[in-house]
């Protein structure tokens, strides 16, 4: 029985990649000029002899009919090959479909929060996109596009040039990503996020012990040094931070009932559909956790 080969350490892709960089750098820092621009010609015939050879292979699957064009997509499940499609502008799923996938794999956790995403327009590689509901109006907006639209996008859609998002309000901030569109032209902004400090990346973790959690229930997890609660109420699952927005006290005994969360300590109750909203008072708000259900799987967006 043949075994595929082994794949080292230096010849996997993302060392790859590094090396590549690597390399570059050290071209860029070549003193002498001449060689310098003699290597980056020899670089770039080189990948537009690898970009040829990509294209021919993409028409022949391209036009070998739907098992063709079913492999030709599948090709973009992996990130790296995915990456060289875009590079040479031959990734086979147009940008519109990469975009309305984005939207559609984060719009469950939109509407868990009382609020949904609509892609308006796609126009010289900006999307404009409209917050409807609870997630335009709270300060939950900001968590939502930040750890949910916009990683989706950058991962789905990494040439996409721009974002322009109606219905919240803008918080900028200092880093790298997608800029957020207020007029006709990219304006360099980052997109919202509620921290007013520069904040870590947030990551995805897997909290698959709520998974079978019985409807009306609520759990108390602590995921990567966060003390959450997880709620599900009428099969949806919700997370928040462990946390009263009124007093400060923990909520994992709380009682939860038809979505509405009643602090232990003060008594004050949240509705949990709408954002973690205080029945009380609409300027007190628990601090929502970003949740997604993916093939069987749970996970949640934190901050590292």
């Amino acid at each position: 029985m043949e075994t595929a080969p082994t794949v080292s350490a230096e010849d996997r892709p993302e060392a790859l990649l590094e090396r590549v960089q690597e390399l570059q750098d050290r071209l860029d820092s070549a003193g002498d000029p001449s060689t310098r621009q003699l290597a980056e010609e020899l670089v770039s015939a080189v990948v537009q002899m690898y970009g040829a050879g990509l294209e021919r292979i993409l028409e022949r699957l391209l036009g070998g009919g739907e098992a063709g064009e079913q492999i030709a997509v599948s090709l973009t499940d992996d990130p790296f090959v995915a990456t060289l499609l875009l590079i040479h502008d031959l990734h086979p799923v147009p940008l519109e479909a990469r975009v309305q996938e984005a939207l559609d794999s984060v719009r469950p956790y939109m509407e868990s929060h009382g609020g949904n995403v609509e892609l308006l327009s796609l126009e010289n590689g900006i999307a404009r996109i409209h917050l409807r509901g609870s997630c335009s109006d709270c300060s939950a907006s900001a968590v939502t596009l930040e750890l949910a639209i916009k990683q989706a996008l950058e991962q789905a859609a990494p040439d996409l040039e721009g974002l322009e998002v109606a219905g919240v309000a803008a918080q900028t901030m200092d880093g790298h990503g997608l800029p957020m569109v207020t007029g006709s032209a990219p304006t360099g902004m980052e997109l919202p996020v509620v921290m007013s400090a520069p904040p870590a990346a947030p990551s995805w973790f897997d909290v698959d012990s709520v998974g079978e959690l019985a409807d009306g229930s609520l759990a108390a997890v602590s995921v990567a040094g966060s003390d959450l609660v997880v709620a599900n109420v009428e099969g949806t699952l919700l997370a928040y931070h462990d946390r009263c927005a009124s007093c400060g006290a923990p909520l994992r005994t709380a009682l939860l009932t038809a979505g509405a969360l009643a602090c232990p300590s003060c008594a004050r109750s949240f509705y949990l559909p709408r954002a973690g909203r205080s029945m009380d008072d609409d300027h007190v708000q628990l601090e929502p956790v970003p949740l997604l259900r993916e093939q069987g799987r749970v996970k949640v967006a934190l901050a590292q």
